[in-house]
């Protein structure tokens, strides 16, 4: 009987590398990822806030085109509802200040623009973030911990490295999905409904900002994800841990900036009755102090319509105050970062304590990552 050679034949072609590695992790968990249907309809919703912004750009630039950027800004100071939901209006009140009859078109276009974009990805795009992370992350590590997958993952020319960025890129390509593809489609659409196309040139800068905001928002809270799911086996742990964490420390910032409030309430008040008593010891007749000691009272009220749509204010960099306990909560953390990316607030005491947290957050979310991934071979 012949023998025949039955031995491992020699490999005959090349090896791809880490990258490959990477991305066929990612295609498989995207691929896994985009089986659920809940996470469709996410996707799918996150590009509708897009529509309601859209309508404020090709507002604007109908209104450069046909001249009526004063009156558009008249209308704006009076608080009234430009294009339905007040958005414009707010932002163009503050852009063209208290002269709208003298309008640079260049510059307004580019503070209303920069203040709608910052809006639309620190408002509705933030939080759709988080819903599509806590739907998404939980399951990516911890369900190959309760599977044992990583028996398959490390016995093959796998490394820690390229598992983590595989894990991280299913993320990345998600939150990239729906916060810099609709921004970037909003530029566009500005650009294309402008009078020239000359536009894109004068705010060729804005689609870097857009990549970097994004960029900015994304990396920390997908690694954020990604290691309270490598925390546990159990999927929902996991998705209870994220969320906790952006309800409850926002909720902890609301408490002390609503502390900070009343307490600068109680201080503006004791002062007051301390020039009160003052008053009355020196003899001074009680019509004479409005116009000796509270003068900066008669500064005007913000309107109804202002106070009703402060938080837009707020997402679009109109109120600037300095927000000392940002750094507390991811989120208001992350929209000062991205307001300092667009040029808004470029305070550094502003954005340096958030950039900390942000900084801590990233690192130590990688750590855990690198102890976690390779602690069940370890074991």
């Amino acid at each position: 009987m012949p023998l025949h050679d039955v031995g491992y034949r020699s490999w005959k072609s090349h090896r791809c590398g880490p990258a490959a590695t990477v991305w066929v992790i990612a295609v498989t968990g995207i691929r896994l990822a985009w089986e659920s249907r809940w996470l469709r309809r996410l996707v799918f919703f996150a590009w509708s806030p897009a529509l309601i912004f859209a309508a404020s750009f090709f507002a604007f630039e109908q209104a450069v085109d046909e001249g009526r950027l004063s009156s558009l800004g008249e209308a704006a100071e009076h608080g009234r509802n430009l294009d339905g939901v007040g958005m414009l209006g707010t932002v163009l009140a503050d852009a063209l200040g208290g002269d709208p009859t003298d309008v640079d078109v260049e510059s307004t276009r580019r503070l209303v623009w920069t203040r709608l974009l910052l809006a639309f990805m620190r408002a509705p795009q933030a939080l759709l973030l988080a819903a599509v992370v806590g739907l998404v992350a939980p399951t990516l590590i911890s369900r190959d911990l309760r599977a044992k997958a990583w028996l398959v993952y490390f016995t093959r020319p796998v490394g820690r490295r390229e598992y983590i960025l595989g894990k991280a890129t299913i993320l990345l390509l998600l939150v990239l999905a729906i916060t810099m593809l609709p921004a970037l489609a909003l530029w566009l659409m500005g650009v294309l409904v402008s009078p020239s196309l000359s536009v894109a040139l004068e705010t060729w800068d804005l689609p870097l900002r857009i990549i970097m905001a994004s960029l900015a928002l994304a990396i920390p809270t997908v690694l954020l994800a990604l290691a309270y799911s490598s925390l546990t086996a159990e999927s929902r742990i996991a998705s209870f841990a994220w969320f906790a964490t952006w309800v409850a420390l926002s909720i902890a910032h609301g408490a002390l900036t609503t502390a900070d409030m009343v307490a600068r309430i109680r201080a503006e008040q004791a002062a007051v009755e301390q020039l009160t008593a003052a008053d009355l010891a020196d003899g001074h007749a009680t019509t004479e102090r409005p116009s000796r000691h509270f003068h900066r009272r008669t500064e005007p009220r913000p309107s109804a319509f202002q106070r009703q749509f402060r938080w837009l204010a707020r997402a679009a960099g109109i109120d600037v105050s300095h927000d000392r306990w940002a750094w507390v909560s991811p989120y208001h953390a992350l929209g000062v970062m991205q307001a300092a990316i667009f040029g808004i607030d470029p305070r550094i005491r502003s954005w340096g304590p958030p950039a900390a947290t942000l900084t801590v957050i990233t690192i130590g979310s990688l750590l855990v990552l690198a102890w976690r991934v390779t602690a069940p071979a370890r074991g």
